[in-house]
């Protein structure tokens, strides 16, 4: 179902688009290549981002073997981190060069537990100002929700270098 401007949905939602800093092609493009290796954590996981557009990044992982619980179900913090990583990354394509984003707070709703197979993370930006954004983050596996998250990011502009003087 395609929607105009702040039309109304059958669920009484607005697709009101919000209103976003320039995007960075280049920044999305980069994010994409499969060439420039993650490291730390985003690695670790197994992270890769697989969509990049203006407001709205996506990010998949295979739920490994050696990230399940005893109970054979993914850990809890395994989702809180590909949420955190996906909360911050989508805002970079609309910030300045030498920006950085600090989450200051998310929460996480796990619905469902994973087991195996593909966990899809997409993040949106709800809103975003010189300083701040709002991200709403669904995940899913096999077809169906697992979680759903909303956060908020500091945008941190560049440290300048110390003076001697």
């Amino acid at each position: 179902m395609t929607l105009r401007k702040n039309q109304v949905r059958k669920d009484n939602t607005m697709n009101i688009p919000p209103r976003l800093p320039p995007f960075n092609q280049e920044v999305a493009h980069r994010f994409l290549e499969s060439t420039i290796p993650s490291s730390g954590l985003p690695e670790f996981l197994g992270l890769r981002t697989t969509l990049v557009e203006p407001g709205r990044l996506r990010i998949e992982m295979e739920a490994d073997t050696r990230l399940l619980t005893r109970f054979g179900n993914l850990h809890g913090g395994v989702l809180a981190a590909l949420c955190d990583h996906a909360l911050g990354l989508v805002c970079y394509p609309h910030m300045q060069a030498g920006q950085w984003a600090a989450t200051m707070e998310f929460k996480l709703n796990l619905l469902a537990p994973v087991s195996s197979g593909k966990v899809i993370a997409e993040a949106r930006i709800v809103g975003m100002t010189r300083s701040t954004a709002v991200v709403r983050i669904d995940v899913e596996n096999h077809g169906r929700t697992c979680g759903a998250a909303q956060g908020t990011v500091l945008i941190m502009q560049p440290k300048l270098p110390k003076s001697r003087d």
